[in-house]
């Protein structure tokens, strides 16, 4: 099997050449990410390896079938980058993988938290600078306050059980899914509207739908408790980006933790130290003291990369052995979840 695999980083050759030892596929490491333009590179392959940036929209798909490939498959469990119609209408398969670390997620999502919460990430700038004073970095407990968990699947439900069982926070969990594990630790399940106003912690953990897309708009921050914390490591297009500026310049706001931005994709995993970049609302984002971002790193340990690595991998054996594919996705079965 030839496998194109786009988007490649120095972390994918390193783990998917380690876990293909098992397979011995022939792997051809791209580094420009899938679009309309680099499409054509796939021809002559049977698989087009993708990550949650790539662009796989009917055009693209269209391309792919044309130059041979059968299969599609997400190096990632969001899959809202890809036309699943236009898949089916053209006869490729496409899986993800849709569990490989939820505990990469869970325990990065904290991180955030507590770093913006406890004000770490301006601690660690000024001594660098040999700047000790403690002035401006008053924090807040964890402890007894109302956290809003949206989407309690795999990860948001690590999340939920680390601040209700580790830091005793009153936990308040939306998710069309109750679990019941988590209500037996006093897990407290609401609806979405009641944990978004009541909710002094909100952190998002659900996939990206029509029905939530921009799930925190300007309507939900203005309802929102004053100095709301708010932390996205899910997908970025959850929150309105314009909304929560204006929200942050309104100083409604006590702090914001992103891992993910709406508008991330040809900014994302690339070094842009040295280039302008013309967003503007990802600038005007990175100027407040009071948000914290990263780039889409959540997923990245050691742990979760070799998961990700043989996962992706195992399916591909399966689809060259026309076997049933595990993590197949299909449009038909394609209804929002948990996350």
């Amino acid at each position: 099997m030839r496998i194109a695999i786009f988007g490649t980083r120095k972390y994918d050759r390193q783990f998917l050449t380690q876990a293909n030892a098992a397979y011995g596929f022939d792997l051809d490491f791209l580094d420009v990410a899938l679009s309309p333009t680099s499409a054509q590179l796939a021809r002559g392959f049977d698989v087009a390896c993708i990550f949650v940036n790539d662009i796989a929209n009917r055009q693209v798909l269209e391309m792919l079938a044309e130059g041979g490939v059968g299969l599609v498959a997400l190096r990632c469990a969001g899959y809202n980058n890809v036309d699943l119609v236009a898949a089916e209408t053209l006869g490729l398969a496409v899986v993800r993988v849709p569990g490989y670390s939820p505990h990469a997620v869970s325990e990065f999502t904290i991180g955030l938290l507590l770093a913006l919460d406890r004000k770490i990430h301006r601690a660690w700038s000024r001594v660098r600078e040999n700047n000790f004073a403690l002035d401006g970095l008053v924090g807040r407990n964890l402890h007894g306050r109302v956290a809003g968990v949206v989407g309690t699947g795999q990860i948001g439900g690590l999340v939920a059980r680390a601040l209700r069982a580790g830091f005793g926070c009153e936990v308040l969990a939306s998710d069309p899914v109750v679990d019941e594990a988590l209500v037996a630790i006093g897990v407290r399940y609401v609806e979405r509207e009641d944990l978004l106003r009541e909710a002094d912690i909100i952190t998002l953990h659900c996939p990206l739908a029509p029905e939530t897309r921009h799930l925190i708009d300007g309507r939900v921050l203005a309802a929102a408790r004053p100095d709301l914390v708010l932390v996205n490591t899910s997908r970025g297009a959850l929150i309105d980006s314009a909304a929560l500026i204006e929200a942050l310049k309104a100083r409604r706001l006590g702090g914001v933790a992103l891992d993910v931005y709406e508008q991330e994709a040809g900014i994302f995993f690339d070094d842009l130290s040295s280039e302008i970049i013309d967003d503007d609302i990802l600038q005007r984002l990175l100027t407040f003291p009071n948000v914290l971002m990263t780039g889409h790193q959540a997923f990245l340990t050691e742990e979760a990369l070799t998961a990700i690595a043989e996962t992706t991998l195992e399916s591909i054996r399966a689809y060259s052995a026309s076997e049933p594919l595990c993590h197949q996705l299909r449009y038909q079965a394609t209804r929002p979840g948990a996350g």
